[in-house]
């Protein structure tokens, strides 16, 4: 695997609002709402209870390794997945969501429903809106 840019590494662990860093919503949103986690937590619910890297990879094709990587690291460190190492030659890794992300699926399966339902409506209004 590439080794994760410890600069970006650290830009992932910090609170990212400074004005408001106790607010629930502005936290979570912050390391939930990135260009990734949200399609890595979609992918884990469907995949099953186990999924290895190679498999997410194949299901996020236009993840980079290095990028699958620091959002499972992320997720990860805020408790909504779950690594577990197999002391096998060579190592498999299985990657499952833990019972705070099954929590979240709800509002993420209710996210991805309004979205499909929406979507023509938006890139429509996005057309008009740039004649």
């Amino acid at each position: 695997m590439y080794p994760i840019n410890e600069e970006v590494k650290m830009k992932r662990n910090e609170m990212i609002n400074e004005v408001a860093p106790e607010c629930p919503i502005r936290n979570v949103l912050a390391r939930i709402a990135d260009k990734w986690s949200l399609l890595v937590l979609y992918t884990l619910e469907r995949t099953g209870p186990a999924a290895r890297f190679s498999m997410l990879q194949k299901q996020i094709p236009d993840i980079s390794q290095k990028m699958l990587t620091l959002t499972l690291r992320t997720l990860e460190e805020d408790g909504l997945v779950s690594r577990k190492v197999y002391a096998e030659v060579p190592p498999r890794v299985e990657y499952s969501l833990t019972g705070r992300a099954c929590s979240l699926l709800p509002h993420i399966d209710g996210l991805v429903g309004w979205a499909k339902e929406n979507m023509p409506a938006i890139m429509n209004d996005r057309l008009k809106s740039r004649q």
